[in-house]
């Protein structure tokens, strides 16, 4: 039945609109409704372009909302943006390269992405900031480090809960695994993660950071035949970037070492010119 169109005070219609913002759940509307009256009135806007305003206002502050709930989830240890890199202290990275990647079109593929070098060289942080450009544009992202999910399958699987946990990781879009290949695996670690892999093989994408070339897990996967499988399934239409293996710590720490020796005198030099004036520089 068609509701009856009657005339309204501005105060009734103003208490309608709280009242209808507070059934609908609009609150950005019902906090900013007045402002943007007025706004409107001073700009002259018609009533449609009135009701877009609005209307756009609740979608951009619920995607915000969503877009932060998503990088919450994600799990980061820390935050980290593509714009904080520096690739002009790494320049083994490409920014091209990494500027398209953060588009996520291999998200949407559901491509691996690997990202391989020494400690220090940014494979932490460009994990990070790529997973959090995910986010942003609505992708499901997950973080963890390898030797915490793992942890997390055996746990699960002596719980009885193995199954349920794989289709959890098997389902966010995006699997960002840090510190991939630090530590040794037994053979059932390694069996839990390749499910893990296998489950999202070709449908959802995984991104790794490891220190150690592929040739070197081996000695994190000691099972052969296991670890040929998982460097299969990790690189199988996979982006491969290699960060380097000068770290950016260490270089950052030694450029502030001359400076350190300059504002500080050496033992030779003071004792050079306590040989020179034993008796110190007091006038007698």
């Amino acid at each position: 039945m068609a509701r009856t169109q009657r005339a309204l005070t501005d105060q009734a219609a103003d208490a309608a609109v709280e009242a209808a913002c507070k059934v609908l759940h609009l609150s950005t509307i019902r906090a900013t409704y007045q402002d943007q009256l007025a706004a409107a009135a001073r700009a002259h806007l018609s009533h449609r372009a009135f009701l877009a305003e609005l209307l756009m206002s609740e979608c951009e502050v619920r995607e915000r909302r969503r877009s932060e709930t998503r990088l919450r989830t994600a799990g980061f240890p820390r935050p980290k943006w593509l714009v904080d890199f520096d690739f002009d202290a790494n320049p083994a990275v490409s920014q091209a390269v990494i500027a398209t990647l953060a588009e996520c079109e291999w998200i949407r593929r559901g491509e691996p992405l690997c990202l391989i070098g020494d400690s220090g060289t940014g494979k932490s942080h460009l994990l990070i900031a790529l997973g959090s450009a995910a986010t942003q544009q609505g992708f499901r992202v997950r973080y963890c480090s390898a030797a915490k999910l793992v942890n997390e399958l055996v746990e699960a699987a002596d719980e009885k809960m193995l199954t349920k946990t794989i289709a959890r990781y098997g389902r966010v879009d995006l699997l960002c695994i840090d510190e991939f290949g630090y530590l040794e695996l037994d053979r059932r670690g390694a069996e839990l993660l390749f499910q893990v892999l296998t489950e999202r093989e070709e449908k959802n994408s995984v991104a790794i950071a490891s220190n150690e070339n592929f040739s070197g897990w081996a000695r994190t996967f000691t099972d052969p035949r296991l670890c040929a499988a998982i460097v299969d399934r990790l690189t199988f239409r996979a982006t491969i970037i290699e960060t380097g293996t000068e770290s950016y710590r260490l270089k950052h720490a030694r450029s502030r070492i001359p400076q350190q020796t300059m504002d500080t005198p050496s033992a030779s030099t003071t004792t050079e010119r306590n040989e020179s004036d034993p008796g110190g520089s007091k006038s007698e």
